[in-house]
């Protein structure tokens, strides 16, 4: 019998010795014998690694690699030619000239023995048990010939002091099935680095103290489950575990559907239902996954209130009715057809989904292009990272990501963090910082916020939401004047570093001090240390670039990178963490009205040429309308027909009253979609989308990495591909487009799209994700950008003035209003809000008060509050502390019951055309008694 743990990872615990072993200088290749055979192993390689790399197994149940090495079940024991005592194998490192048996009848014998032991204490009937057929105490109990039903005990302390704690809405414990192995102990604390387990002493006894009774939530567990996988019993198990039997059901591994950090994961489905989530051995998580994914993949794709069927709104009642799909794409094509040719085709759009497959996008923008005619086309990247792909193209030449996960928090001195809280908005990339921290690398957060990982930063640099420029200014100031930039790549590989050298001139650490609200000597301390790294990454995300001076403040993070040569080389560069599951893969599918797939500019000579060539279509030669525009646009009666796969602007976009009067104002709006979403409802047809489990197809993460993303149900009948949808609309507006697998359609994507070159379905399946540029069939992709050259031949130093945001508070609107992601939920909410569990856990809206604004305004923690701006008014929870700065207030944007974007402000970086999320300013007061 084989165990389906899936593989974990975590940071190394470092080399283990024996006790008593002489400390010597590890050899670089270390010869040994195993079993009567000689092997060859690094030095430094424990027994255990050094037989199972030389396929010898000996079996284990406390350790996990990386993750567990505490040698504490010593099931590994084995004989050391020339010691009495058995070794444990996992922790004993390997000598030169070592001797090693790792089987024969005294080694089974005591592993017979450990195992009984165990059993002892161990609930009897393990054939009804939920892990049956996937535990690993089981598996053992059959290798050494120990009953699976002992009658051994279980009248040991566990069942006279323990009770079951099952008060998590997710995991439960059951201390009768506790080995005591600590796994579950090492893997909350050196890998999730939340220390949410631990242990205490019942006199002799060590007890595993696990956070899943009725007061869960006070404790510091964050629901990631990751501890399930590590448990080898089933001590620790998810609720959805309870529902099946590992030999009911069908392992299906393909790529997470929420944010853009790209994990595997491991659908596990029984009856054409998915029954369970765990985390698959993907190259970015390797088996973690956090609340979302494990626990948030699921209740959504059989939910009842899918759309099942085409809908066409009754002009007469204003209420949809059920369609064919003929219907229901006649009119479509009718309608689309007819628009474009009255009032031309720049009066029509499309909007593709960053949620979908690239195979989808890649359809959707061709569809805009060659049946509506026009480059006005976009995804939701222009609300949240366009100003990423923009800033760093102008720099650098490539908008995306410069390194892998792997390598930005990995091997690295410093990671400097700026408008990013990763362990929220990324949970396994935050796991992955904890790590690094818990391994010595120093952490700079540069946060309006006071963010979890504060409490492990060496500094917290508290910027005024929308300094973002003067605070990177600052931070150049003083690389500068203390001679901590890298002459020689400066001079070698950039432009204009004396422009830039001029404009920093002015920005003094007082200066910016006075601007960003931070002290001088920590924007001293922050440069100092950030350039003084010979390995510092630069991460960031929306709290940079959703500003009115976005792009600017990209830029001005990629001068930081340029002046001290941290592009192009292993443990730095600077990092953009994309919002949803492949908003990468969006922009590069070419849904962009400025680019074509792969980022060929329509501008550009002979782009437009070379793909009217390909799809054998004239194509318009004008770069399209951006999303923002084009909704300003409809609002003023200006669009007149609108085609949206999947998106939601009236709850996503800022300003909601404005968005909506740009829906009322369209002629036409057909849209793609899984539920009845704000904005479905002012379509005239909704077409029913796909799930990521219900189609095949490739997710590209924000470190470039396209993904695999596989079918795991079967879609009810009636129910169609998008792709084929799509073909099928493309054909009845006149344009050939035959209907393909989702395999050939990345071949035509990699025909067109240099950067894609040798990528495709087989390759992926065969060799795992490749990180895009990778030009050809042989070419391995490309981990790190930028490595001896720029994309666009020299990096490019940007001087950016400091401007303040485009809206700040004054004595009617007295208060910054922020906003951003929270762990437990993902975007609109559309798919997590359907997770029972994920909304019991948080399920309603709430404002963050610094905790002396609320004392001044009379308002409690858990009180009542109105929050108006300009735009709108809403009200909600209050949530009193000192997360937030005074005059500064915070609002997650996933809840409909409080609808923060009714009150941001549409104000438009002059790039990339990326709203002002961050900044707004609001009045806060008291609702009620």
């Amino acid at each position: 019998m084989t165990t389906n743990t899936p593989p974990l990872v975590a940071a190394s615990n470092g080399d283990h010795v024996l006790t008593g072993a002489a400390a010597a200088p590890t050899p670089v290749v270390v010869d040994l014998t195993v079993d009567g055979r000689g092997i060859s192993v690094p030095g430094g390689t424990t027994i255990l690694q050094a037989a199972r790399a030389h396929d010898r197994r000996i079996p284990t149940l406390c350790w996990l690699e990386g993750v567990n090495e505490t040698g504490s079940c010593r099931l590994c024991v084995v004989e050391v030619e020339g010691r009495d005592e058995l070794v444990t194998a996992c922790t004993a490192v390997v000598e030169p000239g070592m001797v090693v048996t790792t089987s024969n009848p005294r080694i089974r014998a005591t592993r017979k023995g450990l195992v009984s032991l165990l059993m002892a204490n161990h609930r009897e009937h393990c054939f009804d048990c939920v892990k049956a057929g996937d535990c690993e105490l089981q598996d053992l109990g059959e290798e050494y010939g120990v009953p699976a039903d002992s009658s051994l005990g279980r009248k040991g302390r566990v069942d006279r002091n323990r009770m079951l704690l099952d008060g998590h809405p997710f995991l439960r414990f059951d201390p009768t099935l506790c080995i005591t192995c600590e796994r579950c102990v090492s893997m909350c604390a050196d890998v999730v680095g939340r220390h949410a387990i631990g242990t205490f002493k019942e006199g002799r006894n060590t007890i595993i103290d696990a956070p899943f009774h009725e007061g869960w939530r006070t404790t510091l567990c964050e629901s990631c489950g990751n501890c399930v996988q590590a448990c080898p019993t089933a001590a620790i198990t998810d609720l959805r575990r309870h529902t099946y039997r590992i030999r009911e059901v069908e392992t299906v591994s393909t790529t997470c559907p929420h944010c853009g950090t790209g994990c595997q994961i491991d659908l596990r489905v029984k009856d054409n239902r998915i029954v369970d989530a765990v985390g698959g051995d993907g190259p970015v998580n390797h088996g973690l996954l956090c609340g979302k994914g494990r626990s948030g993949s699921i209740d959504f794709v059989h939910s009842p209130d899918r759309i099942r069927t085409p809908l066409i709104k009754n002009k007469e009642t204003g209420e949809f009715e059920e369609a064919t799909w003929d219907e229901a794409l006649d009119l479509v094509a009718r309608e689309f057809t007819r628009l474009r040719d009255t009032y031309g085709p720049q009066t029509l759009a499309g909007f593709a989904c960053s949620r979908s497959p690239n195979e989808d996008i890649y359809l959707t923008q061709k569809f805009v292009r060659t049946c509506l005619r026009t480059n006005n086309v976009d995804n939701c990247a222009r609300v949240c990272h366009s100003a990423s792909v923009a800033g760093l193209a102008m720099t650098l030449g490539s908008g995306a990501m410069t390194n892998p996960i792997a390598d930005i928090t990995g091997d690295v001195d410093v990671i400097m963090l700026v408008g990013s809280n990763p362990e929220e908005a990324h949970p396994v990339i935050g796991m992955q910082i904890r790590q690094a921290v818990q391994r010595g690398a120093r952490l700079v957060v540069v946060d309006p916020r006071e963010i979890d990982l504060c409490k492990d930063a060496d500094l917290h640099l508290r910027v005024r939401p929308g300094t973002n420029v003067a605070f990177a200014n600052g931070l150049l100031h003083v690389m500068i004047a203390e001679d901590l930039v890298d002459h020689a790549f400066i001079a070698e590989r950039t432009e204009g570093f004396e422009a830039m050298k001029d404009l920093v001139a002015d920005y003094t650490p007082e200066r910016v001090g006075e601007i960003c609200h931070v002290d001088p000597d920590m924007l001293r301390e922050a440069a100092r240390l950030y350039a003084g790294a010979e390995k510092a990454p630069i991460v960031y995300c929306l709290g940079v670039t959703e500003h009115s001076s976005g792009t600017e403040g990209v830029m001005s993070l990629s001068n930081l990178a340029l002046a001290t040569g941290k592009l192009g080389r292993p443990g730095c560069g600077i990092n953009p963490l994309r919002g949803q599951n492949n908003v990468q893969g969006g922009c590069d599918m070419g849904a962009q009205p400025g680019d074509l797939p792969g980022y060929q500019k329509v501008a550009a000579d002979g782009v437009v040429e070379k793909f009217e060539q390909a799809w054998g279509v004239d194509l318009n030669h004008e770069p399209g309308i951006m999303a923002t525009d084009i909704l300003a646009m409809s609002a003023r009666g200006e669009m007149k027909a609108l085609f949206s796969y999947g998106e939601d602007p009236v709850r996503t976009d800022p300003d909601t009253a404005h968005v909506v009067k740009a829906m009322e104002n369209l002629e036409f709006f057909a849209i793609i979609e899984l539920f009845m979403t704000d904005t479905a409802t002012y379509a005239d047809v909704v077409l029913p989308g796909l799930s990521f489990a219900e189609k095949t197809g490739t997710f590209t993460n924000t470190e470039r990495r396209v993904q695999m993303v596989r079918q795991a149900v079967i879609p009810e009948p009636g129910m169609r591909p998008e792709t084929e949808v799509l073909a099928d609309l493309m054909r009845r507006m006149g344009y050939p487009q035959p209907t393909l697998t989702p395999a050939q359609i990345m071949d035509e994507i990699a025909s067109v799209t240099p950067s894609f070159g040798g990528i495709s379905h087989e390759r992926i399946e065969r060799e795992g994700g490749l990180q895009w540029p990778c030009p050809s069939a042989d070419h391995p992709g490309t981990p790190i950008l930028h490595v001896g050259s720029f994309t666009r031949g020299l990096g490019r130093f940007f001087p950016a003035e400091y401007r303040p945001s485009a809206e700040t508070p004054d004595a009617d609107y007295p208060f910054i209003l922020m906003t951003g992601r929270m762990l437990y939920h993902y975007n609109n909410g559309t798919m997590t809000m359907r997770a029972p569990g994920l909304a019991e856990i948080s399920g309603s809206s709430y404002i963050e008060l610094n905790v002396d604004d609320a004392a001044r305004l009379g308002i409690p923690d858990g009180g009542r509050v109105a929050v108006s701006s300009r735009r709108g008014r809403i009200e909600t929870t209050a949530r009193v502390g000192t997360r937030v700065s005074q005059g500064e207030t915070w609002m997650p944007f996933h809840f409909a019951d409080g609808a923060v974007n009714e009150l941001t402000n549409a104000a438009l970086d002059e790039y990339a055309r990326i709203p002002e999320y961050k900044v707004c300013a609001v009045h806060v007061e008291p609702v009620g008694g």
